[in-house]
């Protein structure tokens, strides 16, 4: 029997709900790290956390595919695809900083459909899906109406603004960062800032449900160049992520084609 999208949507956020108690029992307690390869730690929660999700996803959809920042990749459906991050921000989870978050997408064809966003130390529950709007705690949510960098609300480093000399057009703006990129996104999709800029790279499964999500709030993602981000099978990588209000969309990726260097 077809599988749904809306019985895809209820797995899933009942599935990263009760991931979310899975993180919250090693949060603060002095857990197990260790670093993947230099400047890239991982913990003990990272892999509870992945296993707890691939179990309950992969049984309920065992012809799904599975892409995992953790545990790589399990073949499936062509087009179907899980996308998962267990915990984006490791580093703040390490430090018992309330910045992390769960993500996972859903990929039909190359194309994100679900999203579920989850920061079990603040209770912040985003989800999306194609279509159907973005929400937090259930609640439907905006991007913001923002269009003017001068005192817009960043989620970006004040001293690349800086060194990149964007401050003459950005002098009365607000400057704010949370370690996770997809919470980041996630708190442009409600509005609470107008734009989140990353010049590093970045994995499918960092971006791709804050990307659903920014968009179904009215917002807009895309490398600094202004392209939009595609997806792949194999976890693609991206130069750069940008997340935007739509009005202030232009006028950012404007600003980012003068940077120096």
């Amino acid at each position: 029997m077809a599988v749904s999208l809306h019985q895809d949507q209820e797995l899933l956020l009942s599935t990263v709900r009760e991931a979310g108690a899975v993180a919250m029992r090693y949060f603060g307690s002095g857990l197990k790290t260790w670093n993947k390869k230099p400047n890239d730690p991982v913990s003990e929660a990272d892999l509870a956390v992945d296993t707890m999700l691939r179990e309950r996803l992969i049984e309920a959809r065992p012809d799904y595919g599975w892409l995992s920042e953790e545990s790589g990749q399990k073949p499936g459906h062509a087009d179907d695809l899980w996308v998962v991050d267990p915990i984006d921000g490791t580093r703040a989870f390490i430090d018992a900083k309330p910045e992390f978050t769960i993500c996972v997408a859903l990929l039909r064809q190359h194309q994100p459909v679900l999203a579920a966003i989850f920061n079990p130390a603040t209770d912040e529950f985003y989800d999306a899906v194609a279509g159907g709007g973005a929400r937090l705690n259930g609640k439907s949510i905006h991007a913001s109406g923002h269009a003017s960098l001068m005192e817009a609300r960043f989620l970006a480093s004040r001293r690349t603004f800086e060194r990149h000399g964007w401050m003459a057009r950005t002098a009365k703006a607000d400057f704010a960062y949370r370690n996770s990129i997809a919470y980041r996104m996630a708190l442009v999709a409600a509005g609470k800032f107008d734009a989140a800029i990353s010049l590093t790279e970045k994995s499918d499964w960092d971006v791709v449900a804050a990307d659903l999500l920014v968009r179904e709030a009215g917002g807009r993602v895309a490398t600094a160049e202004g392209e939009p981000l595609t997806y792949d099978t194999g976890g693609k990588r991206h130069p750069s992520v940008i997340a935007t209000g739509a009005y202030i969309f232009d006028d950012v990726v404007d600003l980012l084609k003068t940077r120096k260097g």
